[in-house]
């Protein structure tokens, strides 16, 4: 994974630098209750990463830095201290680590333990963000794009088919603010998101349309449940989705080529 700086803890600094914006926002508009919930999250994760460095010399990642982010400012609210530490190791353990660390996993960690708990524990109340966390959510997916280390494809694929259905209607309006916290926090992530260039529209698209279809179509969900099970989805069809543009870039050379 190393190419001159760009090895996987320089793109793990530089997303951590562009999701910034919204998490100050978040922590100024959280207060005492924000913070907490950040630094739990954190020493968990920061446990865990440790417990596989000693027992598999597995070096801890910045990367577990943007899962904790992820996870404080997204969890379910009005959980326990057991009910956190469980949804916490069980995504950090199994979705990331048991696959030797940040890079090399499937789906993005925090992806996993928000969906761990929001289906173990229903009752749970989410979370309702400020209008100016959802505004700095746009500043973040502007700086990764500037870094580098977020695809400009997928969020011209998302916006392309969220303005489609919001210009046919569709009931998104509510869910917008948690869609675009959610996509800038766990879709964009480089590493459980599409590769490929087209496989990169195709990521972006789906999300925005697995969005609209649960706004529209899931009674009674909470905004960050649509955005959370749309990523959840997303992510594991990322593969796929990189397979489909493949096979078509192969099927126009052979045309081309014979």
């Amino acid at each position: 994974m190393r190419r001159g700086l760009w090895d996987r803890e320089m793109v793990a600094l530089l997303l951590l630098l562009a999701i910034m914006p919204m998490v100050l926002a978040w922590l100024a508009f959280g207060g005492l209750d924000a913070l907490w919930r950040l630094v739990f999250a954190l020493v968990v994760s920061g446990i865990w990463h440790l417990v596989f460095m000693l027992a598999r010399a597995q070096p801890p990642s910045f990367a577990g830095a943007l899962s904790s982010v992820a996870i404080a400012m997204l969890a379910p609210q009005d959980l326990g201290v057991g009910q956190m530490v469980m949804g916490i190791s069980f995504g950090t353990v199994m979705a990331e680590l048991v696959f030797g660390g940040w890079g090399r996993n499937v789906l993005h960690p925090a992806t996993v333990t928000l969906a761990f708990l929001g289906f173990g524990f229903p009752a749970a109340p989410w979370h309702d963000f400020a209008a100016p966390v959802s505004w700095a959510a746009i500043a973040a997916l502007l700086m990764g794009t500037l870094f580098g280390v977020m695809s400009l494809r997928m969020i011209l694929g998302a916006l392309a088919v969220a303005g489609a259905g919001l210009a046919a209607g569709f009931p998104v309006t509510e869910v917008l603010p948690l869609a675009g916290i959610v996509f800038a926090l766990l879709v964009t992530d480089p590493v459980a998101s599409a590769s490929t260039r087209l496989g990169g529209w195709l990521n972006g698209a789906l999300y925005a349309a697995l969005c609209l279809l649960f706004a529209s179509g899931w009674q009674g969900a909470a905004p960050a449940q649509i955005a959370i099970s749309a990523a959840l989805l997303t992510s594991l069809s990322a593969p796929l989705l990189d397979e489909i543009a493949i096979a078509l870039w192969l099927a126009r050379r052979r045309r081309r080529h014979g």
